[in-house]
């Protein structure tokens, strides 16, 4: 695509849009607009409408009544292609990148470049380049996506919109798997951006980048427009009183004190992981919650993928005082979670859940046994599942509906409800608040607490600092594959954090 067509500016009015799904309508005449060259934080909780909103302006839906207005003119998009005509990207959450081909076969891909009859690779991949370089990811254009971490895939999504040189350009959590470095990056390059007359819609539950980097704050609720203004103009407290529709209290809850004189509930002693994680030692108490910082590729995810048997480890490990036989970690999840060790994974969709099943095939699949004795019993798995919805605070008004029907916020509470099925000693939960709204952020701490008050050691893998900062006991620090320090969170900043993180601190241990 060579943006030949394509308008200097995009101006967009959103006109009494409704959009329905066969019963459930999800919009209710939604009536905005969205002037060019200007950042708009477009705020509002998991279901609020935000995605649906978007994807009928990027052409991926179509309003089932209203009118969109483009450049003051009536527009009806068929798909995608016709609003990048108009220059208008919409940066999936969940990645749309074709994971067997290359880098710039991804940007290029339903664009290619031809020279006659064939491909020009040579210009797709010199393209290529300059829009990674562009997004601040230095990798060979040439390298398949499935060799990819998660946050170099969101950084090409980020790139395969600078190649097709959007004016309107939609982002849905575009900082979700980004380091700190990285998303000064793309913050720098919202900024060119907007300067070149870009207008860009951010969607982002981290409500201290829509201070940040927005010009203007528009809130959804329910399907519904509530309000909008201009970001200086309110505080992070109203707009996450706004997407929740009241008062919402303090994010963080209360942290407990840890008893110091109990016996680690998990020890861990010289744990390497090729490749990824070397000579780590740490350990865990009852009742503790204990933080992972560091940056992407620091290892931390890899590290506790060893422990779980999912990649090849080596070192010692304790578990309640009694030495793991092989000295490995365990051999598999299920022997893991047999001994006492659960894990949440960071990847929701792709290692969490299995979002085309039921609630209920999910919520059991950890503790098979329980309720299969020998036959499966779908009477009690139904009862868990009742229990869980009630005590995790998922919301669906369906019990037998898929793990996809569900928000965000909710599906994260399932796989959470999921991992701890087995009834787990120590608890892993690797970016449990990514990609949920404030409110289900609240909710999950508020469950992380109750978790470490019923005596469980709860380890929380985070990018999110100030997540790290609220809500443990202590924060272990992992750079390069190595666990570099541990700190006490009670007088913990962000800047010491990342110094730790980065290397540009005086390493200490605090116990």
């Amino acid at each position: 695509m060579t943006g030949d067509h394509i308008s200097s500016s995009v101006s967009v009015e959103f006109d009494t849009i409704v959009k329905a799904f066969g019963p459930v309508q999800v919009l209710h005449g939604v009536s905005f607009a969205l002037a060019p060259g200007r950042v708009y934080g477009l705020l509002g909780e998991n279901g609020a409408g935000k995605s649906t909103l978007m994807k009928i302006l990027a052409g991926y839906e179509q309003p089932s009544s209203g009118t969109l207005h483009i450049n003051g003119a009536a527009q009806s998009f068929g798909s995608s292609r016709d609003a990048e005509a108009q220059g208008i990207v919409l940066i999936h959450q969940e990645f749309n990148l074709a994971e067997d081909l290359s880098v710039a076969q991804n940007i290029f891909l339903g664009h290619e470049k031809k020279r006659g009859l064939l491909l020009d690779d040579a210009a797709m991949d010199r393209e290529a380049a300059a829009a990674l370089a562009q997004v601040g990811l230095k990798i060979d254009p040439r390298t398949k996506v499935r060799r990819l971490i998660v946050a170099e895939k969101q950084l090409v999504e980020i790139a395969k919109a600078v190649a097709r040189r959007a004016r309107l350009l939609i982002m849905d959590e575009p900082t979700a798997t980004l380091t700190p470095g990285e998303t000064e990056r793309l913050f720098k390059l919202i900024a060119q951006l907007r300067a070149d007359g870009v207008t860009i819609v951010y969607i982002s539950h981290k409500l201290d980048e829509v201070e940040r980097v927005t010009d203007d704050v528009i809130v959804m609720r329910d399907g519904r427009f509530v309000t909008r203004s201009l970001t200086a103009d309110v505080t992070r407290q109203q707009m996450a009183n706004l997407m929740v529709g009241r008062e919402l209290a303090d994010l963080y809850p209360p942290r407990d004190a840890v008893v110091r004189d109990v016996a680690p509930a998990m020890k861990v002693h010289g744990f390497s992981v090729p490749g990824w994680a070397q000579d780590v030692g740490f350990e865990v108490r009852p009742g503790e919650i204990l933080g992972f910082a560091g940056l992407v590729g620091a290892g931390r995810t890899e590290l506790f993928e060893g422990l779980m048997g999912l990649r090849p480890a080596s070192g010692q490990v304790e578990m309640l005082g009694r030495t793991v036989p092989n000295g490995k970690g365990w051999r598999n999840p299920r022997d893991a979670a047999k001994h006492g060790f659960s894990y949440l994974s960071e990847d929701r969709k792709g290692k969490g859940l299995h979002v085309h099943f039921g609630l209920r095939q999910n919520l059991t699949l950890m503790a098979l046994e329980r309720y299969a004795t020998p036959w499966l019993q779908p009477a009690a798995e139904r009862a868990a599942l009742a229990e869980a919805v009630k005590d995790y605070g998922i919301r669906t008004g369906d019990l037998d509906a898929r793990a996809s029907s569900l928000s965000g916020g909710n599906q994260q509470k399932l796989a959470l409800a999921k991992v701890l099925q087995p009834q787990p000693k120590v608890v892993v939960l690797d970016e449990p608040t990514r990609g949920v709204d404030v409110g289900a952020k609240r909710d999950i701490y508020f469950l992380i607490q109750r978790l470490a008050r019923e005596g469980l050691a709860v380890i929380v893998v985070s990018s999110e600092l100030m997540e790290l900062i609220g809500l443990c006991h202590r924060v272990a620090v992992m750079r390069a594959g190595r666990l570099v320090t541990t700190l006490d969170a009670e007088h913990l900043t962000e800047e010491e954090l990342i110094a730790h993180a980065t290397g540009t601190a005086h390493e200490h241990t605090s116990a």
